[in-house]
């Protein structure tokens, strides 16, 4: 066995198994890095988008005028969305109740519970959309620890089993043996340590971003509840 105790030739001189557990680190690792990457720059976009949104909502714009420019400057941006969703149904329900001359304004029966659904369903989209294959993060921070520890073990029973058949106990003979089953249990903490992390960030953030649009959906509800007449 070579006394060479590079990480590479660690890698090279592995078993089969123990290879194939690196390579499945190695692959859990770029997928959640490719995850992360793609999270930090959705959840980065859909902060500033909302708070640019909220600015011209908020500044007195008339709402038509809002909902005309939101194609093309906010295209798929949760908070949009989801006055889009409240806002096209209110819209419906004018329409329905000019259409019954029940004069402009909407009954309560009907519209308010409709809008308040309309807006409750964009919002759980946008959420389960801005969530995705966060689940994926908390799995390879959970388990591939252990994945690398498999790794170990299995390098570590080769290792001793090298011992016996060649009754050689120095350090000399053991040492890259052991350093080679380690190896498993680095690569598993190196995929795993930036997922956890990633995983709280990301987890945090979207609760502050879900906490957020829930008030922007019932501030807007009850603006559109001054056009409803009981």
């Amino acid at each position: 066995m070579s006394n060479d105790l590079s990480i590479l030739t660690l890698i090279m001189n592995a078993s089969v198994v123990v290879q194939g557990v690196l390579v499945l680190l190695l692959v859990l690792s770029v997928t959640s890095w490719a995850i992360i990457f793609n999270k930090w720059r959705l959840y980065s976009k859909t902060r500033r988008e909302a708070e640019a949104f909220s600015s011209a909502f908020w500044g007195g714009k008339d709402m038509d005028t809002v909902l005309a420019g939101i194609p093309q400057r906010y295209p798929n941006s949760a908070l949009p969305n989801i006055f889009q969703a409240g806002y096209r149904e209110f819209m419906r329900n004018r329409r329905d109740a000019s259409a019954t001359a029940s004069g402009d304004k909407i009954t309560a029966g009907g519209g308010l519970e409709g809008i308040r659904r309309s807006l409750d369903a964009a919002l759980s989209r946008e959420l389960e959309r801005m969530a995705r294959n966060l689940a994926f993060l908390a799995t390879v921070g959970s388990t591939s620890p252990f994945i690398g520890l498999f790794g170990t073990v299995w390098g570590i029973m080769n290792a001793f089993q090298n011992i016996a058949l060649t009754k050689n106990t120095s350090l000399a003979a053991v040492a890259p043996g052991i350093a080679e089953a380690l190896v498993a249990t680095a690569f598993g903490l190196v995929a795993a340590i930036p997922a956890v992390v990633a995983y709280n960030k990301f987890t945090s953030d979207l609760k502050r971003m879900a906490a957020s649009m829930e008030q922007f959906s019932s501030e807007f509800l009850n603006i559109l509840s001054r056009h409803i007449k009981e």
